[in-house]
């Protein structure tokens, strides 16, 4: 399956979110705990979100999800790029800006990949897995369960995909529509740049 592209400009509602939308975004598809749009920084959860949107692109049991160290961090964002190219993604990560945990180079990031995941979710809702590893941050809200289960952090995390209520011709159309919006966003630019 090859990725829509997308392309961030003033126009996209998803650049007008706040970090409050972002982070609630994101731990409502990952059924994580993030508090700061800083602690994306590590590239985990960009890998199991594309995990989601492309099953079996991003070899998760490689993916550093407890990490504090930046050369951990750039290794999941090398293999955050890697799933990019396997799905032909034309997205080159910043990864020695993102790395450095700024907030306003993640959330720039962020605000891209949220785009990009809406394109490419084609109706789909998610079930949560149960077997996923939770993130760091997710572990650090819940101190005081720190006797949880230690051994679901080393466990592969697989994700269920289920497909909407909607048929798919009605998919198919939406998908057409949205692919013909793009074409025209990039005509529309390519002549402001003329």
């Amino acid at each position: 399956m090859t990725a829509i592209n997308v392309r961030l400009t003033n126009n996209h509602t998803s650049h007008n979110m706040s970090r409050n939308d972002i982070i609630h975004w994101i731990n409502s598809i990952l059924n994580t705990n993030y508090n700061k749009i800083e602690e994306l920084s590590t590239g985990a959860a960009y890998c199991q979100a594309v995990d989601i949107l492309f099953p079996g692109k991003v070899p998760l049991q490689r993916v550093k999800v407890q990490t504090k160290l930046e050369h951990e961090s750039i290794n999941n964002f090398k293999i955050l790029q890697n799933a990019f190219n396997k799905t032909g993604t034309d997205k080159i990560i910043p990864v020695e800006r993102l790395v450095k945990g700024r907030f306003q180079d993640n959330f720039e990031f962020v605000q891209w990949f949220k785009l990009y995941f809406d394109a490419n979710c084609r109706g789909m809702k998610y079930s949560q897995p149960q077997d996923r590893p939770q993130s760091v941050i997710a572990r650090r809200s819940k101190r005081s369960s720190r006797n949880a289960n230690k051994s679901s952090a080393s466990s592969t995390s697989t994700y269920r995909v289920e497909s909407g209520g909607r048929p798919s011709s009605e998919l198919d159309v939406e998908l057409e529509e949205l692919r013909q919006q793009i074409m025209e966003v990039k005509i529309d630019k390519e002549s402001l740049e003329k």
